[in-house]
C-alpha cells in the first residue's frame, strides 16, 4: 500500500509541476511527518543509556546515529573526514563545505531508501544506529561562537516604526539600503524545551517619572528563523554574493524572546542589550539548504535597487509555513496566534551573509545568523505579540475565555514550520520554551 501511495504522489507531482516525492524509506514515515526522506536534518543528541553527545539525522520517528555508520561515508570527500561524525557538535562537518554536504546527503538518502539493503538488512547495525526520537535528548546542534540578529521583515519593521514614530517615519533611512542587524549573545542561545526565566531589569513605564527596577511586564515572542554558517572567511576578506550560498549550511526555527519594556528604556543609542540577551530558543534539527531547494521562490522586488555588492538574481527566498502557538496554564490545547511564512522576508540570507562580511568581518563554522521577526501583510501574519496587541491596545484571543496582550508566567510558546511537498513534508520539529517566574532580586 505504501509503495502505491508514493507512486501516486509522484504521478500527481509530475502532473502539477510541483516538488515531487522521492523513493520511500525502509523506515516508515507518516505523510505529515516533518522528517521525510526528502528532509534528513542534522542534530546533536544523547540518550540516558549513552550520555555522550553525538550527531544524528532525523527520519520518521527515528534518529540515525552517524557515529555508528561513519565508515559508510566512503566518497571522495568524506572518506578522508569520517571523524567529523564522531564529534559532539556539527561545527567540523559544517566547515567542510558544499561538496561534503552534498555527498553526505546522497549517502544518507541511499542508505535509508527502501531499495538499499546495507542498513535495512543488517539487524545488528540497525540496532546500534537507530534510536527512537522519543528516547533522544536533544542538544544545541553546534558550538555557537557568535550570533547576529537581523531585522529583515519589511512588514515587521514598518509596524514597529508606525507604533513608535508614526507612518511618515516608519522605516529608518537606512532600512531599504542594507540588512540592519546587531550582535546578539551566543551564550544564552538554548535548545528547544529549555525553560526561559522572566528577566528583571530597568524600565521606565511612565516617561514623566524616573526608571524603576523589577520583573519585565511586557514579555514577548519573536517568530524567526536562523541559519548556521558553514565554511567561514579569512579576516579581512569579504564573501561575495555569488559565493554566499556555499557558506550557508542550513536553517532552524527561532524564538528570540524580547522584554519590550526593558528594551524600550535601554536601546537608545546602542540598540538591544538586556532586553534580548536573557534567552534565545532554537529548534534542535538543522534543515539543510539542499532539502529546501525544491521550495525556492523568486527574491522580493527591492526598491530602491541595492548597491551592487548586494544585488543577486539567483532565487533565494523560500516557501516555509510558520506557526506560533501559546499553551497557558489551564489550557488543554495550544492556541495558534500567528501563521506566517519565510517568503515575507525582504532581505535574503545571502544578502545578510554578504553584508555581514563586507567589512572583512570573519565568520566561522557554527556562527548563527537570524532573520529578525517574520511578519506578513495581514494581522494573522504578525510575528510578535507587540504587533498582535498593537502595543497593548488590543487583546489576543486564545479561545475558551483565555486571552493575552503579552506572555504570562507558565505560558509555553511553541513555534513550528514546514515546507509542503506532494505527499511529504520538509519540517523543523518544534521550537518551544516555557516562561518561568522572575527570580527574586534583593
Amino acid at each position: 500500500m505504501w509503495r502505491l501511495f508514493w507512486r501516486g504522489c509522484g504521478v500527481f507531482a509530475a502532473q502539477q509541476g510541483l516538488p515531487r516525492a522521492q523513493k520511500m524509506s525502509f523506515i516508515r514515515v507518516e505523510e505529515n511527518s516533518d522528517f521525510s526522506l526528502q528532509n534528513l536534518p542534522y542534530g546533536v543528541f544523547s540518550t540516558k543509556e549513552k550520555p555522550r553527545h553525538r550527531i544524528g539525522v532525523a527520519i520518521g520517528d527515528q534518529v540515525l546515529d552517524l557515529s555508528a555508520i561513519k565508515h559508510l561515508f566512503s566518497g571522495p570527500v568524506l572518506s578522508k573526514h569520517q571523524n567529523v561524525f564522531d564529534q559532539p557538535a556539527l561545527n567540523d562537518f559544517m566547515g567542510l563545505g558544499h561538496d561534503a554536504w552534498k555527498e553526505a546527503r546522497m549517502v544518507l538518502q541511499k542508505l535509508l531508501s527502501a531499495s538499499e539493503p546495507t542498513l535495512r538488512d543488517n539487524a545488528e547495525l540497525r540496532k546500534r544506529a537507530l534510536v527512537p526520537q522519543a528516547s533522544a535528548i536533544m542538544h544545541l546542534p553546534a558550538k555557537i561562537g557568535d550570533y547576529t540578529d537581523f531585522y529583515s521583515s519589511r512588514e515587521h519593521a514598518t509596524n514597529i516604526g508606525i507604533m513608535f514614530r508614526g507612518k511618515e517615519n516608519a522605516l529608518m533611512p537606512n532600512w531599504l539600503h542594507l540588512p540592519v542587524g546587531y550582535h546578539g549573545r551566543a551564550s544564552s542561545v538554548v535548545v528547544s524545551g529549555t525553560p526561559i526565566r522572566r528577566p528583571v531589569g530597568q524600565m521606565r513605564p511612565d516617561d514623566a517619572k524616573p526608571p524603576v527596577f523589577g520583573a519585565c511586564q511586557l514579555l514577548d515572542i519573536e517568530l524567526e528563523m536562523a541559519f548556521f554558517v558553514g565554511p567561514g572567511n579569512k579576516f579581512g576578506e569579504p564573501i561575495s554574493i555569488s559565493k554566499a550560498h556555499e557558506h550557508i549550511f542550513g536553517t532552524v526555527l527561532m524564538n528570540d524572546w524580547s522584554a519590550r519594556d526593558i528594551q524600550k528604556w535601554e536601546y537608545v543609542p546602542l540598540g538591544p542589550f538586556l532586553g534580548k540577551s536573557f534567552g534565545t530558543t532554537i529548534s534542535p534539527w538543522v534543515v539543510t539548504m539542499e532539502a529546501l531547494k525544491p521550495f525556492v521562490l523568486p527574491n522580493p522586488v527591492q526598491v530602491p535597487k541595492p548597491l551592487p555588492y548586494l544585488c543577486d538574481d539567483e532565487p533565494y527566498a523560500f516557501d516555509i509555513h510558520l506557526f506560533a502557538s501559546i499553551k497557558g496554564e489551564g489550557m488543554s490545547n495550544p492556541a495558534t496566534i500567528c501563521k506566517s511564512n519565510f517568503k515575507y522576508m525582504y532581505w535574503t540570507m545571502k544578502q545578510q551573509l554578504t553584508h555581514h562580511s563586507i567589512n572583512g568581518c570573519n565568520l566561522r563554522p557554527g556562527d548563527l545568523l537570524a532573520s529578525g521577526t517574520i511578519s506578513g501583510p495581514d494581522p494573522e501574519n504578525f510575528g510578535s505579540m507587540l504587533e498582535m496587541s498593537w502595543k497593548g491596545t488590543k487583546v489576543i484571543d486564545l479561545g475558551n475565555g483565555h486571552s493575552r496582550k503579552f506572555l504570562q508566567d507558565g505560558d509555553e510558546v511553541i513555534i513550528t514550520g514546514h515546507c509542503q511537498g506532494n505527499g511529504y513534508r520538509v519540517g523543523f520539529g518544534q521550537c518551544s520554551g516555557k516562561v518561568l517566574p522572575a527570580i527574586s532580586v534583593p
